[in-house]
Parts: structure tokens; sequence; C-alpha cells
């Protein structure tokens, strides 16, 4: 079975360009928010009535989204792209292709993005970070290796199948 080889350049470009789409829908909607949070219908009309106190709490949560997809989008700008080779230590940057209980997965470690996930080249990737519990199990691996994730009295064992 010969090995695939994945362009981590390429996927940084398709990653830059989904959180860039998801930035224009969430500024349109904070926008929506806002002026929903400021129309003279958003006055309560009792004491109960908490409409506009609502949507501003929905603005803010809004406006947090927007700053942490900008600061992804920066830290996706200056990504120093590292080649990994057969006897290399799993590192930030590093693409990874894993086993576990019969399933393949494709982890991309970054020190921020956790959970961003992306379909490309007809694999779903899934941005993982050292301080979650695969990726912490996966650091300073190396191909063949097996990573240990206990949670509770669970315990999952990820082979690690390729690393780019």
């Amino acid at each position: 079975m010969s090995t695939v080889v994945l362009d981590k350049k390429k996927l940084v470009t398709a990653l830059r360009e989904q959180l860039l789409a998801d930035l224009a829908i969430v500024k349109q909607a904070q926008l929506a928010t806002y002026e929903a949070a400021t129309h003279e219908e958003s006055k309560p009309e009792n004491k109960y009535d908490t409409r506009g106190l609502e949507a501003s709490y929905l603005a803010g949560a809004q406006a947090k989204r927007i700053s942490e997809i900008e600061e992804l989008l920066v830290i996706l700008t200056h990504l120093q792209v590292k080649d990994f080779g057969e006897n290399d230590k799993i590192n930030s940057s590093a693409l990874i292709e894993v086993e576990s209980q019969g399933r393949r997965s494709h982890f991309f470690i970054m020190v921020k993005g956790g959970g961003l996930a992306v379909k490309f080249e007809g694999l779903n990737i899934q941005i993982i970070t050292p301080n979650s519990p695969v990726g912490g199990a996966l650091l300073s691996r190396k191909k063949g290796d097996v990573a240990i994730v206990e949670n509770g009295s669970q315990i999952r064992e990820y082979e690690i199948l390729n690393i780019w």
C-alpha cells in the first residue's frame, strides 16, 4: 500500500478559506443581533421582558467568536509548516494519521483552534492542540508508536500510521 503525501501548505490554505467564510457569516449574524438588541422594539415592555438583554449577550458571544477566528487566521498566516520524516517526533504543525478501534482519523496539531475540522483531499482533518488529551498523548511520539488516552475508566489507543 503506497503512502499518500499530503501538502500541508494547501491544508493551511483550506483552513484559512474556511475560517474566512465562517468569519463573514459570524460578522453578518453579529450585525443582525446588534441591530435587534438596539432596535426600538427591543426595549423591555415589563420587568420580565429580557429580549434586549438576551440579544446583547448573544452579540457579545459573537464578538468573542469573531476575535477567536481572527486570532486563528493570524496564527495560520504566520505558521511555519514543518515537514516530518519517518523518525521525527510529533510536534506543532504535524499532520497525523492514526487508527483507533479500527477507525482512521487525521489530526493537525496547532497551538490554537482545537475542534476545527476541514474536509481536505477527501479526508476529514481535525485541529487538535497539545493541551487536549489526544494532542498531549501524541506529542513527541513517532510513526509506529501507540498513544494512550485515559478518560476516566476508558482507555483508548491511537496507533500512529503516518506523520507529515
